[in-house]
Parts: structure tokens; C-alpha cells; sequence
């Protein structure tokens, strides 16, 4: 009975084996045939509703380069300003720094030395609001006016925009 027992434990190990080897190859031979083309997929940076037809933000940008993109919103403190500035210039790092109006006013120091230093200067908007509560007159405000802010103190002209709590302003 035991050697019974043992020669269809070996069958059923044996069978399972092979089963498993077949599958197993096939799944790898499928990943190399199939692997080359998942980089395409997820590309579009883009995208349009098709009932409002207005375009959403863009979260990424393909690329074969190995990039990263870092940004910071300055709006509510500067007390570690100078050492994020130091740990991203010891490593060769540039950033976007997104500026609120008035963080501008309060800490104009700051803003220079964060361009002069070679970061991008974005705008955040003039007080921090919430756009989507405001009319697009207001919100061209919030934007107009930070832009002059920066324009008086750096003479640049920023030419990108995040709204504040990632609202959108359309």
C-alpha cells in the first residue's frame, strides 16, 4: 500500500511539474513578446472630455530620458528656505518654486534667491484661494497680480500656473 501511495504522490508531483514548467515558460515567452509594447501604453500627456471638450492638466511627459521633476509651493513659511536651497544646489538639483502674492511680499529675499540660484519661478496665485469659487475675473486677478509682483521684484515674466488646493480655473 505505501509503495501504492508513494508512486501517485510522484505521478501527481510529476504531472503538476510539468504543468506548471509549461505554464511558467509561457508566461515568460508572453512577457518578451508583449513586454517591448507596455511602454507605449499610458503615453498620451493630454486628454479632452468629450462632453466639455476642455483639456486636463498634464501629470506627465514621456520620455526615454531618466528625469525627474521637482516643485515646491511657497505659501506659507520661509524658515527652511535657505536649506532646501543649499540641499538642492549640493546635489545639482533644480526645482519650480510656485509663489503665492504674498508670499512674494513678505519674503522678497527669498524669491531672488531662489532665481538667482537657477530655479524656474511659477505662480500659485496672489492670496490662495479657492478658484473654483471665484469668478474668471477674479481669478485672472489672483493670477495678474502675483505675476506683476514677481515681474516688479525680478523683471521674469512666469509663464506657468498652479492653482492652489489643485482647483481648476476653467
Amino acid at each position: 500500500m505505501n509503495n501504492f501511495l508513494e508512486k501517485t504522490k510522484k505521478m501527481c508531483s510529476n504531472f503538476y511539474v510539468k504543468w506548471f514548467s509549461i505554464l511558467f515558460i509561457a508566461v515568460c515567452v508572453g512577457f518578451c513578446i508583449v513586454g517591448p509594447f507596455l511602454r507605449y501604453i499610458d503615453e498620451e500627456v493630454t486628454v479632452e472630455t468629450s462632453a466639455s471638450k476642455k483639456k486636463l492638466p498634464i501629470y506627465c511627459v514621456g520620455t526615454d530620458e531618466k528625469k525627474l521633476a521637482i516643485s515646491f509651493d511657497a505659501a506659507w513659511g520661509a524658515e527652511d528656505t535657505d536649506t532646501l536651497l543649499k540641499v538642492l544646489k549640493d546635489n545639482d538639483v533644480k526645482a519650480t518654486f510656485f509663489l503665492c502674492g504674498y508670499w512674494v511680499d513678505k519674503y522678497p529675499e527669498e524669491v531672488k534667491r531662489i532665481y538667482e540660484a537657477g530655479h524656474t519661478i511659477g505662480n500659485h496665485s496672489n492670496t490662495h484661494p479657492h478658484g473654483n469659487q471665484l469668478s474668471l475675473q477674479k481669478n485672472k486677478e489672483e493670477i495678474m497680480a502675483v505675476h506683476q509682483k514677481v515681474k516688479d521684484l525680478l523683471g521674469f515674466e512666469m509663464n506657468l500656473y498652479r492653482p492652489p488646493y489643485s482647483n481648476r480655473v476653467y
